[in-house]
């Protein structure tokens, strides 16, 4: 069995973990909007929007049924994970771009970030997605099946650390002969000015 299937099949070990500490996951609704904002600025600090990956998320809505939110059982917001459709390199196939995951730093080491990671790896599998991309800490998210191995053609659009440029294949081969800079492909924010705000448009880095 691969690393990414064992990684997937203990989904339900973290769905039980979930329940005895308090917190389920579910798709991301409006209501979580604002706390989500609040609760990045929390972990993230004021930077979070002057990352690259900002630059392919701006002005986009997240992939669709893939930004998910891990809640308290008195309904508030305690984890925060979203995905992202991009391209890879100019005419290049569709992947994902996972990113921002954050946990309220008071739970951090709860597993919360390992049940909201490997949650949306099973439904971006489900989905029929082949692969994700992200920026992080390598050691981290190499427990989930990420590396630099098969990014080393591919590149983000501004300055980037490229030992944190990772991915996963979702799919044998998903990656092989990918280059060029990642490019945003996913649905726009509406134009209306509601739509626009900040928050509204999912503003994360």
């Amino acid at each position: 069995m691969s690393q990414h299937a064992i990684e997937t099949a203990r989904i339900g070990d973290f769905a039980a973990q979930g329940d005895a500490l308090g917190y389920s996951i579910a798709p991301e609704t409006p209501a979580d909007i604002a706390a989500r904002e609040a609760l990045l600025d929390r972990a993230m600090g004021a930077k979070r929007r002057r990352k690259t990956s900002e630059k392919l998320r701006r002005g986009r809505l997240p992939a669709e049924g893939l930004a998910f939110s891990a809640r308290g059982a008195d309904g508030a917001l305690l984890g925060t994970l979203r995905l992202w459709d991009v391209r890879l390199g100019h005419a290049g196939a569709p992947a994902l771009l996972l990113g921002p995951l954050a946990v309220e730093p008071t739970l951090k080491g709860a597993g919360i970030g390992k049940a909201l990671m490997r949650h949306a790896i099973a439904e971006a599998t489900r989905l029929g997605h082949r692969a994700i991309l992200l920026m992080g800490d390598a050691p981290y998210y190499a427990r989930f099946g990420f590396s630099a191995e098969k990014t080393d053609r591919l590149a983000m659009p501004g300055p980037y650390e490229k030992e944190r440029f990772l991915a996963l294949e979702l799919a044998g081969g998903a990656l092989e002969g990918a280059h060029g800079a990642l490019e945003a492909t996913g649905r726009r924010v509406s134009s209306s000015p509601a739509a626009t705000s900040p928050c509204a448009a999912g503003c994360a880095p």
